[in-house]
């Protein structure tokens, strides 16, 4: 089964395919370039998820890795770590475990209930633990889309600029 189709530049960077002139210009012909002259956050976001998206572009446009088509996607991310954040926060300030009395089903000498005490995991956490799971399985699978984890850029194979050739001043000299 044949692999993913890349980038004529990534082919070529690589160097381990031999192309002529005319099947390169016609690869690169038909290669979908996408621009990046839009890339501005949405208005649905907050202030704070603005400067968020703005930094994460500005990182993104370092490695030519934006385009107008991302945004939409990166707002679902910038949202989502925010999300994340909140309920981490929440979770945070709940205890895990609370004291529950519970009747035991004897009663004392004056016909009143006994009760006990023990302690069980705090429903309201293990609430906020199944959301704050999910936010955090949104921002993971947004940040390997973006190359913004060590595993995804691992991944990611940008082509480099050719390297000028050695002279040799010997051979300039004679040549």
């Amino acid at each position: 089964m044949a692999g993913q189709r890349q980038p004529i530049a990534l082919v070529q960077a690589k160097g381990k395919k031999h192309l002529t002139k005319a099947e390169i210009a016609e690869r690169e012909r038909t290669e979908v370039k996408a621009p990046s002259d839009r890339v501005t956050p949405p208005t649905y976001l907050t202030a704070t998820q603005k400067k968020t998206f703005r930094k994460t572009v500005k990182e993104l446009r370092a490695i030519d890795l934006i385009s107008n088509l991302d945004v939409e996607a990166l707002a679902r991310l910038v949202i989502a770590q925010e999300k994340y954040r909140e309920v981490t926060e929440t979770i945070a300030k709940q205890p895990l475990m609370v004291t529950v009395a519970y009747d035991t089903g004897k009663k004392d000498a004056e016909g009143n209930p006994i009760m006990a005490e023990h302690e069980v995991v705090n429903s309201q956490v293990e609430r906020l633990a199944i959301i704050q799971d999910r936010y955090f399985k949104q921002c993971r699978q947004g940040a390997a889309d973006f190359g913004l984890t060590v595993s995804s850029r691992c991944r990611l194979i940008i082509p480099k600029a050719p390297e000028a050739p050695k002279t040799n001043k010997f051979k300039d000299k004679f040549a």
